[in-house]
């Protein structure tokens, strides 16, 4: 470990055209394991990692005219990240089960689990201690890729069996940043795992994502009841303010009289990606934010889209440089299952079972024009 200490700190002195956050702010340890921030660089993009939750803390993307800015939500020093009294999934990975299941219950090969339930009498993202509240191995780092691994003990937050995960985040020299999961079990589990992204192509609480333009290759969405729980239903897209399979605003239709938005207070649904093949990794969204000329595709082998549009800040809480975390000014688009697959034998299975691999690749790629 203390090898890849240096190697974090040392990458934290590279020569940029911005100010990184100093290793120093996350240098301590929980439970006996060492947290730190580490820094990889390749393309036009810089990213700040720590181990963590494996959260991305800062992203630094340039432009059209090459200025950068930091595009994703954060927090400046570690103590916000553990001692959190605001959004707790700031840009960490999310799971065992990323979204939610009903009650937090779910019935695999004739046994029930009761999950803990932290939102609203459900399991949101893997329970009040998922995968973004532990501290991850650190496995290997390098300028541009940081490979992390964790077990989930048999029993944790609920789930059964031990789910051992190991993913790496990877910047390419083409502006991507991928992210690859790979998860064993030797008991039978159910396995969604996400990144909770948060955006804002302007920077960091520099203003609204309403005028962003979105494109998303779904042509249903599963709608969900009053606490976001999905009904079971597939509800096709066409002549809805869920229909972005053409280029379009975001905030061009998020006030409208729709039972969906009022449940989300705006976008915060799951959508059926019109996939051409049932595992490769592809094109199923895009954002991009006019006035700066930044944007991003989101490539995946996942068969949904969870996409938020930061309905739930108010401002209460700052960033890393102090601005306020305001309504509707940061977006999350999060690769995934269905939300509370478990419980719907018609969605797409979600169950893992001892001698099988889970795996999952989601790609955001820059650019700018």
């Amino acid at each position: 470990m203390g090898v890849l200490l240096l190697f974090a700190a040392s990458c934290t002195q590279q020569h940029t055209p911005f100010a990184l956050l100093p290793t120093q702010n996350f240098d301590t340890t929980l439970n006996g394991k060492a947290i730190s921030l580490y820094t990889l660089q390749n393309g036009s993009l810089t990213m700040q990692v720590t181990n963590y939750g494996a959260r991305v803390v800062s992203l630094w993307a340039p432009d059209r005219k090459g200025k950068y800015e930091d595009v994703v939500l954060g927090y400046q020093n570690i103590d916000r990240y553990i001692n959190n009294n605001g959004e707790r999934f700031l840009r960490a990975v999310v799971g065992r089960y990323a979204n939610r299941i009903a009650k937090g219950s779910f019935t695999l090969e004739g046994e029930t689990y009761t999950l803990s339930q932290n939102d609203h009498g459900q399991t949101l993202h893997g329970g009040m201690n998922g995968l973004d509240r532990v501290v991850w191995n650190v496995d290997s780092v390098s300028n541009d890729r940081l490979v992390l691994s964790y077990t989930a003990a048999d029993g944790e937050e609920g789930f059964p069996g031990n789910l051992a995960i190991v993913m790496t985040y990877r910047l390419t020299p083409d502006n991507e940043f991928e992210i690859t999961y790979r998860a064993t079990t030797d008991k039978p589990t159910v396995v969604n795992i996400s990144h909770h992204s948060f955006f804002n192509l302007k920077g960091e609480g520099n203003g609204t994502i309403t005028d962003n333009l979105l494109t998303i290759n779904g042509s249903a969405i599963t709608p969900v009841d009053s606490v976001l729980i999905p009904t079971g239903e597939i509800m096709p897209v066409e002549g809805t303010p869920f229909d972005f399979r053409s280029a379009r605003p975001i905030g061009e239709k998020i006030d409208q009289d729709n039972v969906q938005l009022k449940n989300g207070k705006g976008y915060d649904m799951n959508w059926i990606i019109d996939r051409k093949s049932p595992d490769q990794v592809e094109w199923i969204a895009s954002v991009y934010e006019p006035t700066t000329g930044r944007g991003f595709e989101v490539w995946s082998d996942q068969p949904a889209l969870q996409f938020y549009s930061g309905n739930f800040f108010d401002g209460s809480t700052t960033g890393k440089t102090g601005k306020p975390l305001r309504f509707r000014e940061s977006i999350a688009l999060e690769t995934q299952k269905y939300p509370d697959s478990p419980n719907h034998p018609d969605f797409p299975s979600t169950e893992l079972r001892p001698g099988e691999v889970y795996t999952q690749t989601c790609i955001y790629k820059f650019f700018t024009k």
